[in-house]
């Protein structure tokens, strides 16, 4: 027997989508008599085919992030979210890829989110270094968007050295190729490891009125 919130979020369209997850209800699962929110969250068999005609990578980087951190919270038609996992505030898989060649071709699927406050004076050199480091001034977050988790460690590890001064965007962008072609090969370093700082609790950066 469903749940009456489970039964009743079912019928409401996207707006049903959204209360079924607000309530732990995964889309096309029933929440049993007395069973917990929790309890009724989309595992892996639901997430697998739901991603039926996702993009190849997507897939795989879902299949990974799951094999590490489980289900996600939450999973709409094109997108699955986790919360918190690991060093992550917020980690997004896409069902449709971006093109980004460098430092080689690949797809960007996965985009990675932590607390963050980049120094204005430092955001246009992030710029030149990667254009899928991506920085979110006023909520105060920075994210990397990549196919491998490990490449969103060594990219956001090198944003964070470009923000502190200690490496130019030239300087990042050959260490970021040296790295990948080492991680390709199997050897991880602390750069595609995990960060190698801590991220502030808050980045947001509100700015100041004008008028």
């Amino acid at each position: 027997m469903q749940n009456q919130r489970c039964r009743g979020a079912a019928t409401a369209g996207a707006l049903g989508l959204l209360a079924l997850l607000a309530s732990g209800c995964a889309p096309g699962t029933a929440m049993q008599e007395g069973m917990s929110p929790g309890a009724a969250r989309m595992d892996r068999a639901s997430v697998q085919r739901s991603m039926a005609g996702w993009h190849a990578a997507s897939q795989e980087a879902a299949n990974a992030m799951m094999a590490k951190y489980g289900a996600p919270a939450s999973m709409t038609a094109d997108m699955m979210v986790w919360n918190r996992t690991g060093p992550w505030k917020r980690t997004i898989i896409y069902r449709e890829a971006v093109q980004h060649d460098f430092p080689m071709p690949h797809p960007d699927v996965m985009e990675q989110f932590i607390d963050y406050r980049v120094p204005t004076d430092r955001v246009d050199e992030l710029a030149m270094y990667d254009g899928s480091v991506i920085v979110e001034r006023t909520k105060g977050e920075m994210s990397a968007r990549c196919d491998k988790e490990g490449a969103n460690f060594l990219a956001v590890n090198l944003a964070n050295e470009i923000a502190m001064g200690r490496r130019t965007p030239e300087d990042a962008r050959r260490m970021y190729g040296e790295q990948i072609k080492m991680m390709k090969a199997g050897q991880m370093t602390p750069y595609t490891s995990g960060l190698m700082f801590t991220p502030p609790a808050s980045g947001r950066d509100p700015d100041r009125p004008i008028m």
